[in-house]
């Protein structure tokens, strides 16, 4: 069960310790500071639910500091709560414009704070609820299709929807992995809280460990500011971890760390934060092969791999490219303003004789230009640009072969393709993936006639 966070701020010793006793006694995870300086500088580095803080304060007075709080983004923004010993309608009045949830004078009662402070963590989530359905008020990600791998997927959703077990999500490149992890995050006990996600392999290496467990001002070269880590800003939610084969085995130990102890320490902070996060995890990659390369820890496999989830590449489910690309040209006229437009029977039929080595995502992206060049009602097969070439060696008809040796550099050519397209022209990367060094592959690209370019 999450721990609601809370930061006290008050000037006096007596009255800080006083809340910190009160407050913990109802299982909240309290922190008190003495002035507004450091409340503002404390709500930068950690996320708090709710700021408890006193109006008159040396420096920077409390109704300064709750101006500023507000103007920190919702999801990150607590819930301020202003208390005053000398406290009259005219002050009250102004604290609740800046934004404040509720303004409480002293002598502060036990059954008040707790009450109040309940209502304001109350208010938060309904809050951040609001934002998220409007957020997805618009047409928004759906996991659609009746083919039986789909069928399959989506029963397996509802299976494990009550748990927290952590999940590994299989699948190639574009097939929607993460929309599964959406889709699990929104079925789980932890839907109302913050889905955070991290790609991997976008993030430099030197840059990972930051953004996983932040840092503190001055760590590194550099670091300007706190900044919160992903692993903190998804504390009671779920972090999802996309191509999770593409992390370092540094980094790597240090989040199989955080698996087993929930808690880590930012960069330069000297100290531990303890969080509640559910990982869900995803790769393009065989981890189990990566691992006999000594590229991927078992240990950590084994800790992520505890429901694994395969997301079925498009070719394997070709009864769903009508309903995806129809459920897709929709979602663009109605973005675009563009007026109704429907696939021709032929047009499907180009659609459906075609590999599809970029799988939804490239489907997608193909609807999107569709609906962008061509403005007439009716799409036929003529408007679909699809280069047949890329078509998998194995839907070709035999007689375009004349040996063996053809079928199999026609096969190599298509696989090699495709790695390149994944890994979007990067050489080195794609000869990664397919196990060769990278002078190989270039060897290989030539004699099957691949511009490296």
């Amino acid at each position: 069960m999450k721990r609601y966070r809370i930061l006290v701020v008050d000037d006096e010793p007596g009255i800080r310790q006083s809340l910190i006793g009160v407050l913990e006694d109802e299982n909240f995870d309290v922190h008190a500071v003495d002035s507004a300086e450091a409340c503002l500088a404390e709500v930068a580095r950690h996320p708090y639910d709710v700021v408890l803080m006193d109006i008159w304060l040396p420096g920077i007075d409390g109704l300064e500091a709750l101006h500023r709080i507000q103007e920190i983004p919702l999801e990150d923004r607590p819930t301020v709560v202003m208390i005053s010993g000398h406290g009259n309608i005219e002050t009250a009045v102004r604290a609740t414009k800046l934004g404040a949830f509720d303004f409480l004078e002293k002598p502060l009662t036990i059954q008040k704070i707790t009450v109040t402070v309940k209502n304001a963590i109350q208010q938060r989530k309904l809050e951040l609820e609001v934002q998220r359905l409007r957020q997805e008020s618009g047409p928004g990600p759906e996991i659609i299709g009746d083919s039986i791998p789909m069928k399959a997927l989506r029963q397996q959703l509802k299976l494990m929807a009550g748990t927290n077990g952590r999940v590994l999500i299989y699948g190639e490149s574009g097939t929607g992995k993460e929309l599964v992890a959406h889709a699990i995050h929104a079925l789980s006990p932890r839907a109302a809280e913050s889905f955070i996600e991290v790609n991997c392999a976008t993030i430099p290496e030197e840059m990972i460990e930051s953004e996983l467990f932040g840092h503190r001002k001055g760590s590194f070269s550099g670091a300007l500011e706190d900044k919160t880590g992903k692993f903190e800003k998804a504390h009671g939610g779920t972090l999802f971890l996309d191509e999770v084969g593409d992390m370092s085995l540094r980094t790597q130990a240090k989040v199989l760390r955080v698996l087993e102890e929930q808690r880590f320490e930012p960069l330069g902070a000297g100290e531990f934060v303890q969080v509640d996060v559910r990982v869900i995890a995803a790769t393009n990659k065989n981890l189990e092969l990566e691992i006999e390369r000594g590229n991927f820890r078992e240990d950590l496999f084994y800790r992520l791999n505890v429901i694994p989830f395969y997301v079925p590449p498009l070719r394997e489910r070709m009864e769903d490219i009508p309903v995806l690309a129809a459920h897709f040209m929709k979602g663009f006229t109605t973005a675009y303003g563009r007026k109704p437009k429907e696939l021709t029977s032929e047009a499907y039929a180009v659609l459906q004789d075609y590999h599809w080595p970029g799988n939804v995502r490239e489907l997608k992206n193909l609807m999107e230009r569709i609906v962008i060049m061509n403005p007439q009602a009716h799409i036929d097969a003529r408007h679909i640009p699809l280069n047949p070439a890329k078509r998998n060696v194995f839907d070709r008809p035999a007689d375009q072969f004349a040996s063996l040796q053809d079928v199999r550099e026609a096969a190599e050519r298509d696989y090699i393709l495709k790695k390149l397209e994944e890994t979007k022209g990067n050489v080195s990367r794609a000869a990664e993936l397919l196990g060769l060094e990278r002078s190989n592959l270039y060897r290989k690209m030539k004699a099957l006639g691949i511009d490296k370019d």
